[in-house]
């Protein structure tokens, strides 16, 4: 069963899904969900939550802020440390729900989120499990591998411009995420993320995903890193999937982060780029996170 919600974070509503199992009486353990950088939940993530409900676990799946159906402006502004937060709120949300066990819950992210979910449960004592998929987890060390030779400084200069205009009093300026065009400028080069995209957005008249994020996001990026967190995850078990050719968040900097946590903790990894994570190692994927989940809550 699935029906629509929304919540409170910080005065913004953020609209999403609950999905529960179909048999079964609840409360059941909960996972608290949502998608990576400028991903909106109908990328795949009700698949996931299917697969979850199937399992036996209720799942709260919503929008970041300033994407998709949540509110927040400007729009395509993305705040890692905002999401952070957020998945607090949604936890506290899911905790207020008839249908969600309030001692059991769990946090599901990927890529960017993959990243925040560490983060969060590290700090809210009220998480039981975590699932890191192909997570972003160091955001210096990860521009410098993803961004082309020669391109940093240029990079740089970006933001150094975009933050001149901001303190003006200027609106917020734009870059595109992804194109076909290898001229055009964007921020993740090749078909993979293209193809990723418009799989979903080709599909879903109503697909609610944006082609642009604001350039402060990618200053956000920048200072982004998680090897704090990682050390004071505890007693909190991980599950991390890494991709073995990932390239966007790359594998190298996930297994360095990974062997950080000093707690319970088990490492996936799959024979596949970034973004099979979510198509054909999606049944491998979802299987794992839901074992895991059924496993710790």
């Amino acid at each position: 069963m699935r029906r629509d919600i929304e919540f409170l974070s910080d005065g913004l509503t953020l609209r999403g899904w609950l999905y529960t199992p179909d048999k079964g009486s609840g409360p059941f353990p909960t996972v608290v969900m949502a998608h990576g950088f400028s991903g909106v939940k109908e990328m795949g993530l009700d698949l996931y939550a299917e697969v979850f409900a199937a399992g036996g676990l209720a799942s709260l799946v919503y929008d970041n802020r300033c994407l998709g159906a949540s509110d927040g402006q400007p729009r395509c502004d993305i705040d890692p440390v905002m999401q952070m937060r957020d998945y607090r709120s949604a936890i506290t949300y899911a905790q207020s729900l008839k249908e969600c066990d309030s001692g059991r819950i769990g946090v599901w992210g990927t890529s960017y989120t993959g990243g925040t979910v560490c983060k969060v449960g590290a700090l809210d004592r009220r998480v039981r499990a975590v699932v890191s998929q192909v997570p972003f987890l160091d955001g210096h060390r990860n521009i410098q591998q993803f961004t082309p030779v020669g391109s940093i400084a240029g990079f740089h200069k970006m933001l150094d411009e975009d933050r001149a205009r901001r303190a003006k009093g200027e609106p917020p300026q734009y870059s595109k995420i992804t194109s076909k065009d290898p001229t055009e400028p964007h921020l993740f080069p090749g078909d993979a993320t293209y193809n990723y995209i418009h799989q979903y957005v080709n599909k879903l008249p109503k697909c609610t995903w944006e082609n642009r994020t604001t350039i402060r996001s990618l200053e956000y990026m920048l200072e982004y890193e998680t090897a704090t967190a990682m050390g004071r995850l505890g007693a909190t078990p991980l599950l991390m999937i890494v991709s073995e050719w990932d390239t966007t968040t790359p594998t190298d900097i996930a297994l360095d982060h990974f062997a950080l946590v000093k707690g319970p903790k088990q490492l996936m990894t799959i024979k596949a780029d970034h973004y099979a994570a979510y198509t054909d190692g999606f049944a491998e994927t979802s299987a794992a996170a839901r074992d895991w989940f059924n496993s710790h809550l």
